[in-house]
């Protein structure tokens, strides 16, 4: 019997979303952030054993007309995830004023920018169709060394609270370095969307977006920050909550529409909420949650497609792209940490801790591949990256402090708050 398209649809949704609670509360229960068991589970795991044990398992499941909806569901979800990690970069003054935070960003982003152009540069050479594609070279180049230089905020902020190295100075480093990086780094994505997409207006036309984008961004943080609009947001949450989410969704669609990603758009209206505002930090969590719940349902549906169109992960490339992302991001945040002043034990906490890619690396993949620029062995290959270097974070935290003694928290900058995703 053939289910109506409505009832599929939601018995789907939710087998969705059982598969990512067991994901995280088994990450959970293994030390690890949960988002590592939502995309163990929806992108590697579940449709790897699904495609081998039924490989009919999709079209009789999953037909298009139900995969189509549950899609942009995720892609939903992702984009309202997204506006809690704009919010959460918060760079202010107090802590921007510490000179090592230069430092680490810096040692963080440069060696490990270089491995991935270098790494970039390597596949060109190779020429292999599966892993090349067409791209234009540049953009493809300059995706690969974003994706290795990130770092992911909200994970990292996660993996902070747990740990108690929140009011760490350790901590305070890295989540404020990894803003920093991440910041420049969603500036060159829609560099690469824009260089990739055809018909898009090339590099002008996103250069328009971008600025648009900041003068809408400092705008809204105005208009968001004044009486009336504080007053609203204390009074009534939940329906502002609403407003937010709509005008997130719309924000996402006008930036695709303008050859950008919809991620762009999601970033704008995050870095337009006034970050010391206490009334807002209700709705942007309401919404950021919703998002958190449905990215599973995202990782699902996109695992599905990738396995799908691929012939599985190129364990060799995921091996390199894997091994240069560990050595740029830890050797050079250790390196120019140490050299900024910081102690031994105190640079390796910091640079493990950025090694943490996260959900951020996954974001940045996703609008690459949809863009065209990544193949879907390529995308594999680096979200087994994505994986592997977030999951390592706990291990080598708890290795230096058995080594080295547990840091203990220090006094907070002066204005300076301290966020947790």
């Amino acid at each position: 019997m053939t289910l109506p398209v409505p009832v599929h649809v939601t018995a789907a949704l939710g087998a969705f979303l059982v598969v990512g609670f067991l994901g995280r509360r088994l990450a959970r229960r293994l030390g690890q952030p949960g988002v590592v068991g939502e995309i163990a589970f929806g992108m590697l795991l579940g449709p790897a054993l699904l495609g081998l044990a039924w490989p009919r398992a999709q079209s009789v499941l999953l037909p298009p007309d139900v995969l189509g909806p549950l899609r942009d569901l995720g892609h939903a979800g992702l984009v309202l995830f997204l506006v809690g990690v704009a919010h959460e970069l918060r760079l202010d003054a107090a802590r921007l004023r510490d000179r090592a935070v230069a430092w680490t960003a810096l040692g963080t982003f440069v060696p490990s920018l270089l491995a991935g152009a270098a790494f970039g540069g390597w596949l060109v050479w190779l020429d292999r169709p599966s892993l090349r594609g067409t791209a234009p070279t540049v953009a493809f180049v300059l995706l690969l060394a974003i994706a290795l230089a990130v770092s992911a905020v909200p994970v990292l902020a996660r993996v902070l609270a747990d740990r108690g190295l929140t009011a760490t100075r350790a901590g305070r480093l890295s989540l404020t370095s990894a803003a920093l990086v991440d910041a420049v780094a969603w500036l060159l994505l829609a560099v690469v969307i824009a260089i990739a997409t055809p018909g898009a207006g090339g590099v002008g036309n996103a250069a328009t977006v971008l600025v648009a984008g900041t003068l809408a961004a400092t705008l809204g943080r105005r208009l968001l920050r004044t009486s009336p609009v504080e007053r609203l947001c204390a009074r009534w949450p939940w329906p502002m909550a609403v407003a937010l989410g709509l005008w997130v969704l719309l924000a996402a669609d006008v930036a695709e529409s303008r050859g950008l990603t919809a991620i762009f758009g999601a970033f704008v209206v995050g870095l337009m909420i006034p970050p010391e505002s206490p009334h807002w930090d209700a709705p942007v969590r309401r919404v950021s949650t919703l998002g958190l719940w449905l990215v599973p349902v995202f990782f699902i549906a996109t695992g599905l497609r990738i396995w799908t169109a691929s012939g599985g992960v190129p364990w060799l490339v995921a091996l390199l792209a894997t091994a240069l992302a560990v050595l740029s991001k830890v050797g050079g945040g250790y390196a120019v940490s140490h050299l900024g002043g910081e102690g031994h034990a105190q640079a390796l906490r910091v640079a493990v801790l950025l090694n943490t890619r996260g959900l951020t690396e996954i974001v940045l993949l996703q609008a690459g591949y949809s863009a065209g620029v990544l193949t879907s062995g390529l995308y594999l290959a680096l979200l087994v990256t994505a994986v592997v270097t977030t999951s390592m974070t706990g291990p080598l935290l708890a290795l230096i402090d058995r080594r080295h003694g547990a840091e203990e928290p220090s006094a907070p900058c002066e204005g300076e708050r301290i966020t947790v995703g």
